[in-house]
C-alpha cells in the first residue's frame, strides 16, 4: 500500500469510529460527504426532530449514502426524550416502571418505543440507563434509573433490552460501570464512585450483567472515576475498566460507546481531542459527540486527533482498526435486527397505562380527591441537568386544565424566592383562596429551596395536595394528600391530572408550558 493510500485508509478508520451529531432537520452536506468518506454512525438530538415522518425522511437520506449507517438517538422515554422533546414523552421513564415492578409492562413500553424509533429509521438507542440510583443526591441519574437496588434495576434493564430489540432497535446499557452512586454531574466535572470492588460487584455491576444476558450488543461508558479499578483515569479512558473489567470479567465482546466526549468530566483535563484519543486507546469503539458540539469542525478535529495520534505512535493503528471493525460488525448486526423487528401487539397507548399504574397516593385521599373544584396549581421548578431538554414540557397544570378548564397556575423557580417568600403569598396562596391548591414539585428532597417553599405552602394550606414528579424522598410537613408520579413525563402529568379530576384513581400507599409564570415586574400573570 502506498503512503497516500495508507493515509487515506487511516482517515477513513478515524471517521468510522465517530458518532457525531449535527444541526438541522435535513442532512448537512458535510455529513453526507463524511459518510461517503467512511463515517459509519450519526446521532440524532431534539434539534433534528420535528415529527416522526420528517425523521424518517432524514434517516432515509442519510442511508442513501450507506444503507448500514448506524443512526443513534438518546431516547430514554420519561424525562429524557428526544423523539418527543417538543411535547414531552408519552411513556413514563425508568423509575416509574421500576415502581410498578412488572417486567412484562416494562418490556411492552420498550417495545412500543422501539416500534416508533424503527419507523423513524433509528437503529441504536442509548438506553436503558442500567445505573442503580443508590445516592438520593445524585444530580444526573435520579428517575432515569429503574430503582435504588440492584435487583429491581437488573430485571427491568433486561426487560427493556428485550422489548426494544424485539421491535428492531438496538439497546445500549449505560453508564458503565454504574453512575448511580455519585454526587457530581459529569456534564460539568468528574464524579468519583469511591466504593470498593466487592460493593461495586454487588451493587453496580448486576444490571450490566443482566443486560448482557438479555442480548445487549452495545454498552456506553460513564465519565466517572472508579478508584477501586483505576485511581487515575475516568472509566471512559481506562483500559482497566473497559478492558479488564468489561471485556475480561464480564466477557462483553460487543460495541463500547463513549458517553458524549465533550462533557466536562473528561474535557476539563484532557480537551476534546485528547479525551477522544485516550478513549479509543482505552477500548472505546465508537465516540459519541455532538450533544453540545455539533459542528463540522468538531468532527474534523476529532478525526484529525485520531489520525495524528496513530502517525505519532500514541495510538496503535491495530486498536483503531479493531474499533472500526467492531463498528462494522455492530452495523451489520443492527441491519439484521431492524429487518427482524416486529411491531408489538396492542399498538400505542401502553405508555399512558404504565404512567397510571405508577401513581401512588398517600394521606386522606377520600376527603380530597377528586378535587371539589378547579384548583390553583403552583409548580416549583428546578434547574434540570443537561440530559433533560430545556424545551421539554412537564407539569400538571396543562393536562389538568384540559380536564378542568378553570384551573389557574403559576410556575416559580429558585431565583424568584431569593428575596423571601412574598412571591408565594402573592402568586400561590392568594389566588387559591376559596379553592383547592395543588403544589407540584420535582425532586423536592434534593433542593432545599423547594422543600422550604413546599413546607411553607402546606403549613399555610394543610389541605393542599402535593404532587411529587421526581424521586419521592420525604414528604412535606403538612398532613394533606401526597401523590407521587415517579417521573415528569407528559404521560405522568396526564395520569395525575386524571386522579385530581376524578377520571382515574391511582394506587394508594400503595393510578405546552403550564399556565402561569412570574412577571418581570414581580407580579403574577397567566402564562401562555
Amino acid at each position: 500500500m502506498s503512503s497516500s493510500q495508507h493515509s487515506s485508509e487511516l482517515r477513513r478508520l478515524a471517521l468510522s469510529v465517530l458518532q457525531p451529531g449535527f444541526v438541522g432537520t435535513e442532512a448537512p452536506d458535510w455529513v453526507l460527504r463524511d459518510i461517503a468518506d467512511g463515517l459509519a454512525s450519526v446521532v440524532l438530538f431534539s434539534r433534528n426532530i420535528v415529527s416522526p415522518e420528517q425523521v424518517a425522511r432524514l434517516t432515509g437520506r442519510l442511508r442513501a449514502e450507506n444503507p448500514a449507517l448506524i443512526v443513534a438517538i438518546d431516547e430514554e422515554a420519561g424525562d429524557v426524550t428526544r423523539i418527543e422533546s417538543a411535547t414531552g414523552s408519552s411513556r413514563p421513564g425508568n423509575f416509574a416502571l421500576g415502581t410498578v415492578d412488572d417486567v412484562t409492562l416494562t418490556e411492552a413500553v420498550a417495545a412500543d418505543l422501539g416500534r416508533e424509533l424503527r419507523a423513524a429509521g433509528v437503529s441504536l438507542d442509548y438506553a436503558p440507563s442500567a445505573d442503580v440510583n443508590s445516592n438520593p443526591d445524585n444530580p444526573v441519574i435520579g428517575v432515569r434509573s429503574f430503582g435504588t437496588g440492584p435487583e429491581v434495576v437488573s430485571r427491568h434493564t433486561a426487560a427493556w433490552v428485550r422489548g426494544l430489540q424485539s421491535a428492531g432497535v438496538a439497546a445500549c446499557a449505560k453508564h458503565f460501570p454504574g453512575h448511580g452512586d455519585v454526587a457530581v454531574d459529569s456534564h460539568h466535572d468528574l464524579p468519583c464512585y469511591g466504593a470498593g470492588r466487592e460493593e461495586i460487584e454487588a451493587q453496580a455491576l448486576p444490571p450490566f450483567r443482566a443486560a448482557l444476558a438479555a442480548g445487549v450488543r452495545a454498552v456506553m461508558s460513564g465519565h466517572l472515576l472508579v478508584p477501586a479499578y483505576d485511581p487515575d483515569r475516568p472509566a471512559t479512558l481506562s483500559p482497566r475498566v473497559l478492558g479488564d473489567l468489561l471485556r475480561g470479567e464480564l466477557g462483553f465482546d460487543g460495541l463500547v460507546v463513549s458517553d458524549a466526549i465533550e462533557m466536562g468530566a473528561v474535557t476539563r483535563r484532557y480537551g476534546i481531542g485528547g479525551a477522544t484519543v485516550r478513549a479509543v486507546a482505552a477500548g472505546v469503539d465508537a465516540v459519541c459527540v455532538g450533544g453540545e458540539s455539533a459542528e463540522e469542525a468538531t468532527t474534523r478535529l476529532l478525526a484529525d486527533a485520531l489520525y495524528g495520534a496513530v502517525t505519532a505512535g500514541e495510538l496503535p493503528e491495530e486498536r483503531l482498526a479493531e474499533a472500526a471493525g467492531r463498528v462494522r460488525e455492530f452495523a451489520d448486526w443492527s441491519v439484521k435486527l431492524r429487518e427482524a423487528g416486529v411491531d408489538p401487539e396492542g399498538g400505542p397507548g401502553i405508555g399512558r397505562v404504565a404512567a397510571r399504574r405508577a401513581v401512588r397516593i398517600s394521606g386522606p385521599a377520600g376527603d380530597a380527591l377528586p378535587l371539589a373544584a378547579a384548583p390553583h396549581v403552583v409548580e416549583l421548578a428546578p434547574a434540570t441537568n443537561l440530559a433533560i431538554g430545556k424545551e421539554t414540557p412537564w407539569g400538571v397544570a396543562a393536562p389538568l386544565r384540559a380536564l378542568l378548564p378553570d384551573t389557574t397556575a403559576v410556575r416559580v423557580g429558585e431565583s424568584e424566592l431569593r428575596d423571601g417568600t412574598a412571591v408565594l403569598e402573592e402568586c400561590a396562596l392568594r389566588p387559591a383562596v376559596g379553592r383547592p391548591l395543588v403544589v407540584v414539585v420535582r425532586d423536592a428532597a434534593r433542593h432545599a429551596w423547594m422543600s422550604r417553599a413546599l413546607d411553607g405552602l402546606t403549613a399555610a394550606r394543610p389541605d393542599a395536595v402535593t404532587v411529587e414528579m421526581g424521586l419521592p424522598g420525604h414528604g412535606p410537613t403538612g398532613t394533606g394528600v401526597r401523590i407521587c408520579t415517579h417521573g415528569a413525563s407528559t404521560a405522568s402529568g396526564a395520569a395525575v391530572a386524571e386522579v385530581l379530576a376524578g377520571g382515574v384513581r391511582g394506587g394508594s400507599g400503595v393510578g405546552r408550558r403550564p399556565g402561569g409564570r412570574r412577571a418581570a415586574d414581580g407580579g403574577c400573570r397567566p402564562g401562555p
